[in-house]
């Protein structure tokens, strides 16, 4: 349900398709690479490469480079660098000292995981006109500035990724920017919002008259399609 800028596919269903694939024991089946260990993500059809002929995309492409930490996003295999669990694990310490099980259980934890937060944020944004809306937290609100998505708990760091944004009260004066050098506490009554950078990717921020700041999904489809599902429920 989150697209990114420069991979067309969609990160939720890459997820769910990982997923299904380890689940089936795709990595010990696939004859491509049956003569070496297999390499999460790199060996499966998620990997942005895996149909290309000869002419490989960059990794800074994929949808799942935002999952990256920004440092290590440069690095030659930047998916084998995605946290996996509150110790920090990642594929390249995995590949060090475990097995291929130990490894694959390991990455379908977090995935099952990582695909039922990003449900669940989704559908916490209320996208049917007849209901509530989702009101932004600003930046310095609170006395450990975090992302603006009340749903989300990141807490804001500079180097973080993710976007900016300002607003002033009036609605025609209400200004969206990426800059980073805005003062903590605003001038001119601006007040200053951030969505991290896995938010970033599914939301946006808007005025609204009445409610002010609120937050909406980036795509129209996914609207529906959660509208559709809150109708049938």
């Amino acid at each position: 349900m989150r697209k990114c800028k420069k991979d067309e596919r969609d990160l939720l269903e890459v997820l769910k398709s990982e997923l299904e694939f380890l689940e089936t024991g795709g990595y010990r089946s696939w004859p491509e690479t049956a003569w070496r260990p297999k390499c999460i993500f790199e060996d499966s059809p998620s990997c942005i490469n895996y149909y290309s002929e000869g002419n490989p995309r960059p990794c800074t492409d994929c949808a799942l480079i935002y999952l990256v930490p920004p440092a290590l996003r440069s690095a030659k295999f930047p998916c084998r660098h995605i946290p996996l669990n509150e110790p920090g694990d990642t594929l390249d310490s995995l590949y060090r000292y475990r097995d291929q099980s130990e490894i694959e259980s390991t990455v379908v934890t977090w995935l099952r995981a990582a695909i039922t937060r990003l449900e669940e944020e989704g559908a916490a944004v209320k996208v049917s006109h007849n209901s509530s809306l989702l009101k932004g937290t600003p930046l310095y609100n609170k006395q450990h500035p975090k992302c603006a998505n009340p749903a989300c708990s990141t807490a804001f760091h500079w180097t973080g990724g993710g976007k900016f944004f300002r607003f002033r009260p009036e609605p025609q004066a209400a200004i969206n920017s990426c800059s980073a050098a805005d003062t903590p506490g605003g001038v001119h009554g601006v007040r200053h919002y951030w969505l991290c950078e896995r938010c970033a990717h599914i939301f946006t921020l808007v005025y609204e008259q009445g409610p002010g700041v609120v937050i909406q999904l980036l795509r129209a489809e996914l609207a529906g399609e959660l509208h559709q599902k809150s109708s049938a429920a």
